[in-house]
């Protein structure tokens, strides 16, 4: 049987405390088959994005691990950051890379959660394809309030976990536990301190509020630069492509009088995504990522297995 490989992209609610960072990510280091591609920890987001892959049985046993750590360290009664977030273990998507469908990761995803539950205490909440319910498929839906709304609306029906009791963890809140397509997250940050005109500008960028559709868009500050950022998902690059958000984000800061400084790509993102706007700048015709002798050689290199 061909070997099944998955992404798996945990996000931790810790940023700044550099020992708490490494005890979460040793388990990724060490478990063999889960291979740690990434992990970015921002001060200002306080949170941690990590990027693994390999085949389901080792990531899972990893991620326990990790959660483990990162339930026993983090206390979110005490946490202060610009990212939204529920718990200590904000989210786990599980990404179908390699011979498995996206319908067994949605029942990965399941069974893990299950797990997960009884081993952390954590409740967990399914989002995205392994939503039980219609309205989670968001996860800005599941998010509502964060972890202080959350606290006080848990034990009302709609907002009762998927696994759990309605009840969150008195330290380390709940989970949100998915399958998805890749995922990219884009930064655009801006030279300016006003929080508003990011703010601003991420409604205009996102789905929810009649911007580009598969992108979720939030404004947050970053404090220790005097600078402010538009933080954005795009949950399918194939749709929506990063110099079409790109371009949007710069005709509307225009209007502000406000420039790009910089973009950032946080955590991995697929080849396409990156050649596609590539060629855009480059008004490239017919460019193909055939073309790319390092992708061509990855090809050629699998077809002989």
């Amino acid at each position: 049987m061909a070997k099944q490989l998955i992404e798996c992209v945990p996000n931790f609610s810790e940023g700044r405390r550099p020992e708490v960072i490494e005890a979460i990510v040793a388990p990724f280091r060490e478990r063999k088959g889960c291979a740690l591609l990434d992990y970015r920890a921002d001060a200002d987001h306080n949170r941690m994005v990590v990027s693994l892959a390999g085949e389901p049985a080792p990531v899972q046993e990893a991620l326990i691990q990790a959660a483990t750590v990162a339930v026993s360290r983090i206390d979110l009664n005490r946490h202060e950051g610009g990212h939204p977030r529920i718990g200590a273990v904000d989210v786990i998507p599980f990404v179908p890379l390699r011979n498995i469908t996206m319908e067994a990761c949605v029942d990965l995803a399941h069974e893990f959660g299950r797990r997960y539950h009884l081993e952390t205490g954590v409740p967990v909440y399914f989002y995205e394809e392994a939503a039980l319910m219609p309205e989670r498929r968001r996860l800005e839906v599941i998010r509502k309030g964060q972890y202080e709304g959350l606290k006080k609306d848990i034990q009302k029906p709609e907002r009762h976990p998927d696994v759990g009791e309605p009840e969150l963890h008195p330290t380390a809140g709940a989970t949100a536990i998915g399958a998805r397509k890749f995922l990219i997250a884009f930064n655009v940050n801006l030279g300016t301190d006003d929080i508003g005109i990011a703010r601003e500008i991420a409604k205009k960028v996102r789905a929810s509020s009649g911007g580009l559709g598969h992108v979720k868009s939030i404004g947050l500050a970053l404090k220790k630069r005097g600078l402010v950022q538009v933080s954005i998902n795009i949950v399918d690059y194939e749709k929506n492509a990063l110099y079409r958000v790109l371009e949007l984000i710069r005709m509307e800061a225009k209007r502000w009088g406000v420039p790009v400084v910089e973009t950032e790509i946080y955590g991995m993102v697929p080849a396409a995504a990156l050649l596609e706007s590539t060629a855009y700048y480059m008004q490239t015709a017919d460019f193909d990522a055939s073309q790319v002798i390092e992708l061509r050689l990855l090809e050629m290199l699998g077809d002989e297995k």
